[in-house]
């Protein structure tokens, strides 16, 4: 029986940006639990100061703007001033485009919002964290992508566009980066419940029951029955972040129950739904 040592962090410092909440806030939490000194950087302020201090003295608060290459190499040196080193970066930052009834009603206008997060923030905080820890004995840098990134669908291109961008950069620089030790591995998440699905249809009329539609049919094509968690993914990133790893670089993990892999249709739920067995949002 293998036992995972339950501080296999232990000594080590971490950045997650986009900790305040959601994905990002699940990986903090399970890195801090493993011994790891955690940066939680974020622009809302509020939240993320409320869960460095639930976290106690292992964990501090930096509000950043990741679009901004400039704020993510200022959050890379208050990281190394506060806590010495930096050997794990998660770039989980991101931000969903908005989702119009159809790709011809699309205006286009959130292309530069959304590309300055989910690729330039993913590349600017790869390369400042790699800056470190090619002069450090290596690291481990962790990008957070989505089952959108892998798998096409007829709404929110943008995002999607931008989250394949993440994966490619990833492999890219994982390539790049091998010679200086430093691995770089990409999540893949998708079917968890998170605030971005509702933020890409923030202020429609009928918002919240498009939210809970959407979140059937993804249910209903989903291959696991069960809903998956923050916890799932941040399982996923301690592994990445961990020596269990120590081998592997250049990879993709979908979190996802299966979806990555194809669809399950589960007709019967479908046709209650009223819907046919497309591909969700």
């Amino acid at each position: 029986m293998i036992r995972v040592n339950i501080q296999e962090l232990a000594g080590r410092v971490a950045i997650v940006t986009g900790a305040a909440g959601g994905l990002g806030r699940g990986i903090a939490q399970r890195f801090v639990a493993a011994g790891a000194r955690v940066v939680i950087a974020d622009q809302n302020a509020g939240a993320g100061k409320e869960l460095a201090e639930s976290l106690g003295p292992a964990a501090l608060f930096r509000a950043v703007d990741v679009a901004d290459p400039g704020d993510v190499g200022d959050l890379v040196d208050f990281t190394l001033a506060a806590f010495g080193g930096l050997q794990v970066m998660v770039n989980n930052a991101g931000v969903s485009g908005t989702m119009h009834r159809g790709f011809l009603d699309d205006d286009l206008a959130d292309f530069g919002a959304v590309m300055g997060v989910n690729v330039l923030g993913v590349l600017a905080g790869t390369r400042h964290a790699a800056r470190h820890m090619a002069t450090a004995g290596g690291g481990s840098i962790i990008n957070v992508s989505s089952i959108g990134g892998l798998n096409a669908g007829r709404s929110v291109i943008i995002y999607r566009a931008s989250k394949a961008a993440v994966i490619h950069a990833s492999k890219s620089a994982a390539i790049a980066l091998a010679e200086h030790d430093i691995r770089v591995n990409c999540i893949a998440p998708g079917n968890i419940a998170t605030p971005l699905l509702a933020s890409s249809v923030a202020g429609q009329a009928d918002a919240d029951a498009t939210v809970a539609a959407t979140r059937q049919k993804m249910a209903a094509l989903r291959p696991l029955r069960r809903e998956g968690t923050a916890a799932d993914v941040a399982e996923a990133a301690l592994y990445l972040a961990s020596d269990r790893s120590a081998y592997v670089t250049g990879i993709v993990v979908p979190v996802d129950g299966g979806s990555a892999a194809g669809a399950a249709v589960d007709f019967d739920r479908l046709a209650r739904l009223g819907t046919s067995p497309a591909p969700p949002p």
